[in-house]
């Protein structure tokens, strides 16, 4: 093949370049000759080949030393860019070859077996025979004849390549600018080939310390021992190569700078000549991602069941272990030396690396994008095995930001490095590059190109979604090495963070995201002062009447995250001797710059204004927009970035989901009202005062997003929990939320709903602890409303209170609590009649809570009512509820069902008393059963439903009962409870009182009840079809069964298709038995169709009923063939000669079984004889005019 390749290029026409710059000069007059595509595609084959089948060849490619050589030279020698790049092959494959260490026969089997020969032995690391040792790999150690080849290739193609470009830099030897260019691409091709082929055999850079050079590069400390093969070659050779490549860079960039091939060829020679060992590294990352794809289909497991062998541990082939081996050992070899800095704080790099960094720094900021991708990812290598050289670059790359005139690719540049992991996380402990950064991309909103632009705002975002805090080094005073200081650094950003700053809003929203980072970092932190804290805190309280709605929002984030100290709160051990005393000095370090702020006339109501800004509501607003803001604020992804901070790790409110339909599309922020509470706690009365007026003025607004905001605020003031705020509450608080709930407004009383629940939210890790201010709530809310009063107020009380008893916790609950719950469920049963739908609703909700509040206290052992001992005959509706609801339920039912059948319900609109209840018996009879349904969908929807499940399964009977009245309203409430409680799985003790409830209404008098429980069993038995006793099934069975004989047809046909329900899933005993009476039941009516008086002596719904279940058989295997199928299916056909409706269920059921067996109908029809294929083709010929 050597020889074939020689011939083959003595034939093409050379360049010169192949050895030397001296035959350059007379080469580069003649005329550039071309060769043909097919000897160029030959050649670069055969080269190809030949660098594959040389690899791992070892001693043996001696013989053939001038050969080789003239097959290199002459490939770098030819005309063509593929032939050059062929030879490169072959140098590498050559050079690694003879200086690498590498197991040499690793294919080779040496299992001792007879047929050992055409076998592949696979052998466990854990499990080795004594008697039959694992014969480990030869390994390939280089001899002296190998190495000193190995150096004489290095002087022909790297040293000799290296004095070329020093030449055609500094001498110009080419006057055609292309012959410059070829020359150089083949002089750079010559150099990598040389380094990738050596490797890390060839000695790295012998690092520098404070003290100058390290004399003795073998006594430098290492934590890794591994080589890749014999050393090459010496230290001053690389420190050479990288004078050399320096300069050439240097004449690229001012020459050649818009080509962009000998840019990332330039930059490859830098990467290996820089990143000592990195090519061993990737080399092995490669190898691991390969074996992680490919290891399944070699790796056997410890047990065979193929082959009878068993092994301790997973076998593989002898060949993979040895190649694990050698990838372990490549890996060694590149984290030999990579280490050597963070060893010692002594070791810096040398003067050669700097200058190749000097290089890729100037490469990462070129023009073209492939060329700043390549170096960055280079230079980031370096940087990553030298941390002290990120300081550098982080301050050159920063202070071109500042630079008005910078071009794009600069920035994109500049972006591109500054963005990786390596260099944030160097900023954490490096002051003078943390500040150099942060006001490099603060002072950049000069430059006008949106993709610069963009990069830098996706820099900043990531810096923020990598921040981890900062070192304590960062925040000590100024040091004689930097001269910069931490708060010196947080002046300077603040200056820049106000809007009179002249800076575009996005970068003031950065500098205002920057404080905050830096005052979350420092904030514990006793080396900074708290005069800076006090000034970040002041600066974010101000920019809460911010006019950019950005750098509101963050403000909020930063107040929420800053406000913790909480001097002024009442603390439970205080609150059990009474409210008492606080600390001597309650004073806050934030209390005095804060109280200067907030103590400005009217700061408060610019604020409340600016924050209502932010509340936007809209038609289109369908669900709870908290925490997120909704679509009140329109912020790109970016933006959003910028602004969200603690929201998302936040503790969420409410605890529990908001359920309530009440509840639904309001636009309270928890968030705005946590400001308003922790301000109140940091600087105590105060804050209290001045909000006063401010938060009066904004309760009586008419625009619903000042009542939102005033919401907010009065939330916060009421759960602060601090001292005077108890007077407070009787001074003006709690005429301030009478005014509130005797308001004539609407709208806002989602806002204010999820006020009052805010107020109430308990306190503690588990939310038991109740606020200082909460029964004063409750017994305001309590107090009754007059006489004459708004039907939306009462609904807004009932409301108000179902929001603040959400959040009281069963467990533990006082006597006081317990008896507000009893005093109110009284008021609610005797009002459950009330005109007003609104208010209805309200009250069914009020009682979901309340029950199952009640319910809950008494499972903890805090039942005080006395429930268990109370007579029948003096039941009170309150003490009693449970007996009372079910107990009257059942009394209306039948009364609402025959007046619903008399239509008796015209009654005059005149015949309403004062008091807005109905004076009409019937009118008042469905109102009180609308409630009660407003109770059933509210317990089901909030998960309240298992304490309150007996009371349910009771009212199964007036929810199913009253599907269709005349009354639309109460029949959709009906339906809607219908549908929950549907899926509501239920379990002993309460199933068998369910299943005794269900069994009654399949034997109701109204055949539409019993249609409507039809409907039911088929969700109840799916979901308790595992849970039910064989017992309750059977029965169940046979309520259906006897449905099918029913006098109603709907109910008949409805039974039918329930039966082929239960019949796909359920007891497989009770399915075969059902299949088999059908059967048999209508084969005895096919034997008496020849008497056709006994026939027609049977009632139709009997004979009906017989060929129903024969129906619901065949329809319950709609795509199978069982072999009973073809027998039920001609039978049923027998009957399609019967009269209506007779007829019309058999052709019905044979349509939809040719339908559903029609795609595989080639197959099932085997399944049938001649016969019954005749009796199915009769049922579908129609008879016809023509017949």
């Amino acid at each position: 093949m050597l020889e074939s390749v020689i011939s083959s290029l003595k034939a093409t026409p050379t360049t010169g370049f192949g050895c030397s710059a001296n035959s350059n000069a007379s080469s580069s007059k003649k005329e550039k000759a071309t060769i043909s595509p097919a000897l160029e595609t030959a050649i670069g084959y055969q080269l190809k080949v030949l660098s594959v089948a040389i690899s791992y060849a070892g001693p043996a490619l001696l013989h053939y030393r001038e050969q080789f050589k003239e097959v290199i030279f002459s490939a770098f020698d030819s005309t063509s860019w593929k032939i050059n790049g062929a030879g490169d092959h072959v140098l590498r494959s050559l050079l690694g070859s003879l200086v690498h260490y590498y197991p040499i026969d690793q294919y080779k089997c040496v299992m001792h077996h007879p047929f050992s020969a055409s076998l592949e032995n696979w052998i466990d690391t854990k499990d080795f025979s004594i008697d039959k040792p694992v014969i480990g790999p030869k390994w390939h150690v280089p001899v002296e004849d190998e190495i000193r080849f190995a150096n004489e290739l290095l002087k022909l193609h790297f040293e000799s390549a290296l004095d070329d470009l020093l030449t055609i830099c500094q001498s110009k030897i080419h006057s055609d600018p292309g012959d410059e260019k070829d020359h150089l691409k083949v002089t750079l091709l010559r150099v990598d080939s040389s380094l990738q082929g050596v490797l890390s055999c060839l000695p790295d850079f012998s690092p520098s310390s404070e003290n100058g050079m390290v004399k003795e590069p073998s006594f430098s400390p290492f934590l890794i021992a591994g080589a890749t093969g014999s050393r090459v070659g010496s230290s001053e050779l690389r420190q050479k190569a990288a004078n050399v490549i320096h300069e050439t860079c240097k004449y690229l960039l001012k020459e050649k700078s818009d080509d962009s091939i000998l840019l990332l060829l330039l930059i490859r020679v830098i990467d290996t000549l820089g990143n000592y060992g990195s090519s061993e590294y990737e080399e092995w990352s490669n190898h691991r991602q390969a074996w992680k794809l490919e290891s399944t289909a070699i790796i056997e497991p410890p047990i065979n069941f193929i082959v009878s062998s068993h092994s301790e541990g997973k076998r593989r082939p002898r060949w993979a272990l040895i190649d694990k081996a050698y990838m372990h050992n490549t890996w060694r070899s590149s984290q030999s030396s990579f280490h050597l800095s963070r060893m010692s704080g002594n070791m810096f790099p040398s003067d050669q690396v700097t200058l190749l960094m000097d290089d890729l720094l100037c490469l990462s900021l070129h023009g073209y994008e492939t060329v700043r991708r390549l170096a960055a990812k280079s230079i980031l290598k370096m940087m990553k095995r030298w941390p002290s050289t990120i300081s550098k670059c982080v301050l050159t790359l920063a202070e071109k930001f500042r630079n008005p005139s910078l071009p794009e690719n600069v920035v994109l540049g500049s972006c591109a490095v500054l963005s990786s992991q390596t260099v944030l996380k160097r900023l954490t402990t490096d002051r003078k590059a943390l500040s150099s950064f942060l006001l490099g991309i603060l002072y950049s909103s000069h430059n006008e190109s949106q993709k610069a632009q963009k990069a830098i705002t996706e820099l900043f975002v990531k810096y923020n979604i990598h921040f981890a805090g900062l070192s304590r080094s960062i925040f000590g005073g100024p040091s004689q090495a930097d001269g910069t200081d931490f708060a010196g650094l947080v002046a300077e950003i603040g200056s820049m963070s106000f809007e009179t700053s002249n800076l575009h809003w996005r970068y003031n929203l950065m500098a205002n995201r920057v404080l905050l980072l830096l005052a979350m970092a420092s904030r514990n932190d006793p080396n900074v002062p708290a005069k800076v804290l006090s000034q970040i805190a002041g600066h974010f309280l101000k920019n809460l009447k911010s006019q950019l709605p950005q750098s509101r929002l963050l403000a909020i984030s930063a107040l929420n995250t800053l406000l913790k100290e909480s001097p002024h709160k009442i603390s439970a051990e205080n609150r059990v001797h009474g409210q008492g005393s606080l600390q001597a000095d309650p004073k806050s370090s934030l209390e005095e710059a804060l109280s200067s702020i907030f103590q400005e006339e009217g700061f408060f109501s610019d604020t409340l204004n600016s924050l209502s800004h932010v509340h936007i509501i809209t038609d289109m607003d369908t669900g709870s927009s908290r925490g997120h803001y909704g679509s009140s604020s329109l912020q790109s992804f970016a933006d959003k970035s910028i602004t969200r901070f603690y929201f998302d790790f936040s503790a969420s409110w409410p605890r529990t989901p908001s359920w309530i339909s009440l509840f639904g599309s309001d636009t309270f922020y928890s968030n705005f009202a946590r400001i308003f509470k922790r301000l109140i706690q940091e600087c105590g009365m105060p804050v209290l005062l001045a909000l006063k007026n401010a938060l009066e003025e904004f309760v009586d607004a008419k625009e619903r997003s000042k009542q939102c905001v005033a919401a907010e605020a009065f939330a916060g003031v009421l759960h602060s929990d601090v001292l005077g705020v108890s007077e407070a509450w009787d001074s003006w608080m709690m005429v301030q939320l009478q005014n509130i709930i005797h308001a004539p407004s609407v709208e806002s009383i989602p806002e204010w709903a999820a006020s009052i629940r805010y107020a109430a939210t308990g306190k503690g890790k588990s939310g038991t602890r109740a606020p200082l201010l909460r029964h004063k709530v409750i017994d305001c809310l309590m107090k009754p409303l007059p006489q004459i009063v708004a039907t939306s107020v009462v609904a807004k009380r009932y409301t108000f209170l179902s929001a603040i008893l959400i959040e009281v916790s069963p467990v533990g609950m006082p006597e006081s609590e317990i008896l507000v719950h009893y005093n109110l469920l009284d008021e609610l049963l005797s009002n459950m009649s009330h005109s007003s739908a609104q208010v209805r609703e309200a009250i069914g909700v009020a009682l979901s809570v309340l029950c199952s509040n009640l319910r809950l206290c008494a499972s903890f052992g805090n039942d005080h009512s006395n429930e268990s001992g109370a007579s029948n005959a003096d039941i009170t509706p309150a003490r009693s509820w449970d007996r009372y609801l079910v107990k009257r339920a059942s009394e209306l039912v039948t009364k609402i069902q025959n007046v619903s059948a008399s239509e008796a319900l015209e009654i005059p609109k005149e015949k309403l008393s004062e008091n807005g209840m109905s004076s009409d018996h019937s009118k008042d009879d469905i109102k009180w059963m609308e409630t009660l349904f407003h109770f059933i969908i509210s317990s089901l929807k909030s998960g309240r439903s298992s304490v309150l499940l007996d009371v349910l399964v009771e009212l199964l009977y007036p929810v199913i009962s009253l599907q269709e009245t005349s009354n639309k309203d109460l029949s959709n409430l009906a339906k809607a409870a219908f549908e929950l409680l549907k899926w509501r799985v239920t379990r002993e003790p309460h199933l068998r009182k369910a299943v005794s409830i269900i069994l009654s209404l399949a034997n109701d008098p109204n055949w539409r009840t019993r249609s409507a429980t039809l409907t039911f069993l088929r969700s109840f038995m799916y979901r308790h079809d595992f849970i039910l006793s064989n017992m309750d099934k059977q029965h169940i069975w046979l309520a259906v069964e006897k449905l099918l004989i029913d006098s109603q047809l709907e109910v008949r046909e409805h039974a039918a298709a329930v039966l082929a329900g239960l019949m796909k899933g359920g007891d497989k005993d009770l399915v075969e038995d059902f299949r088999r009476r059908a059967y048999e039941q209508a084969a005895a009516l096919i034997k008496k169709r020849k008497h056709r008086s006994t026939v027609s002596a049977l009632p139709v719904a009997s004979v009906h009923g017989s060929i129903l279940a024969l129906a619901a058989c065949v329809l319950s295997i709609p795509y199978d063939m069982p072999s009973w199928l073809p027998e039920h299916v001609t039978l049923l056909a027998r009957f399609v000669s019967e009269p209506s409706p007779l007829k019309s269920t058999v052709t019905k059921a044979i349509a939809e079984f040719r339908r559903t067996h029609a795609d595989t109908w080639n197959v099932h029809k085997d399944s049938f004889t001649e016969e019954q294929l005749e009796v199915l083709a009769d049922t579908s010929s129609s008879s016809s005019y023509f017949a």
